[in-house]
């Protein structure tokens, strides 16, 4: 029998609702400007900075939670791929839904703005493991199916992605535009077809992509 989810009184669930939004507003501005105030996000989001604190204990708290919440939206787009697989849907296309969905939710703009601007935490470490744990086995089943080319490397994913982020102008639906494009491109690149030859030098050390987490001195 099935766990009924108890609803949350109006209470909590407005307290969630604000949660999310400041949440939201820190990408925003954090994204924009990695060095701006706490008080940038609260005016952002519309709320007074004694609430703000009163869920987030400093700046870097705020960047941890922000940096979490991306880790939780990572490891559902996992998730959902896989189970995808398991529902018997072609490899391909599960691999390429789940490129648009990570490029849609924008995770890796957190890295490219705040890696290295906040010390990580034990709590960040557990999902940080199972997203790639996740990663690892969607990779596998992708690569195993022969639905990307076999040189290509679990580690050259981030890279990827972070290259897609790095797309942004003024209009927010011109840079899903152009992120969804430049995906396009990537996306053929990496079919069994496109590979005319062996890729040059080898790929990305997990060493390489996790030092840019170090706080910077």
């Amino acid at each position: 029998m099935s766990e009924q989810k108890t609803p949350m009184s109006g209470r909590r669930a407005q307290a969630a609702r604000n949660d999310q939004v400041i949440l939201e507003s820190a990408r925003a501005v954090f994204v924009a400007d990695p060095g701006a105030p706490i008080s940038a996000v609260a005016e952002h989001a519309g709320v007074g900075i004694s609430a703000l604190y009163r869920r987030y204990a400093s700046k870097e708290d705020l960047l941890r939670h922000l940096n979490l919440d991306g880790l939780h939206r990572y490891i559902a787009g996992a998730e959902q791929a896989l189970a995808a697989l398991d529902d018997g849907a072609d490899p391909w296309q599960a691999f390429a839904a789940f490129m648009e969905n990570i490029v849609e939710q924008d995770t890796h703009s957190l890295t490219l703005k705040l890696a290295g601007t906040f010390t990580p935490t034990p709590d960040l470490q557990g999902p940080a493991e199972h997203a790639q744990q996740l990663n690892e086995r969607l990779f596998t089943r992708i690569q195993e199916a022969g639905a990307i080319r076999p040189d290509l490397a679990l580690n050259d994913l981030s890279y990827i992605f972070e290259q897609i982020a790095s797309i942004r102008v003024n209009e927010p639906d011109r840079t899903r535009q152009l992120r969804r494009r430049y995906l396009a491109l990537h996306l053929d690149a990496l079919r069994p077809q496109a590979q005319t030859g062996p890729l040059p030098g080898p790929p990305p050390q997990w060493q390489e992509i996790a030092a840019k987490w170090a706080p910077r001195s």
